[in-house]
């Protein structure tokens, strides 16, 4: 987890090369104050690291996915999303064509498939860069 004093040395950096107007930035290091005082900014380094551990895990489940034996296990995720997309196109032929497509099953896999999508490859993307980082 960050320092306090560190993450207030930081913010404190950050409002004086962000903000030009000497009463906004005054205004700025206050309410930075009051969110140290508070514990604002240990709750967010504390949510920040949660965050990051949880990353880490996902991406250790999912290497382990891929080494195992199992073909399910390799190809579970993506199955989803073309299962997902399926769904998604289907409904949305159906509304072009003129069929009754329930607006709310449109709506859930159209969420549903940017969750998967995110976690698919945004995730995968993170795992890059963060093996890209840790080669340097």
């Amino acid at each position: 987890m960050f320092p306090l004093a560190a993450l207030i040395s930081v913010g404190s950096k950050l409002i004086d090369k962000l903000i030009p107007d000497p009463e906004a930035k005054a205004k700025a290091q206050i309410d930075l104050a009051m969110m140290a005082q508070d514990g604002e900014l240990a709750k967010m380094a504390n949510d920040t690291e949660v965050y990051k551990i949880e990353q880490e895990n996902t991406t250790q489940r999912w290497s382990s996915d891929m080494s195992s034996d199992s073909w399910l296990s390799k190809n579970i995720r993506p199955m989803a999303l073309i299962a997902i997309f399926t769904g998604y196109f289907t409904f949305a032929m159906m509304s072009a064509f003129g069929y009754n497509a329930n607006e709310s099953y449109v709506q859930l896999l159209g969420n549903w498939g940017m969750l998967v999508f995110g976690a698919y490859f945004g995730s995968r993307s993170l795992e890059k860069i963060t093996e890209i980082r840790t080669r340097k």
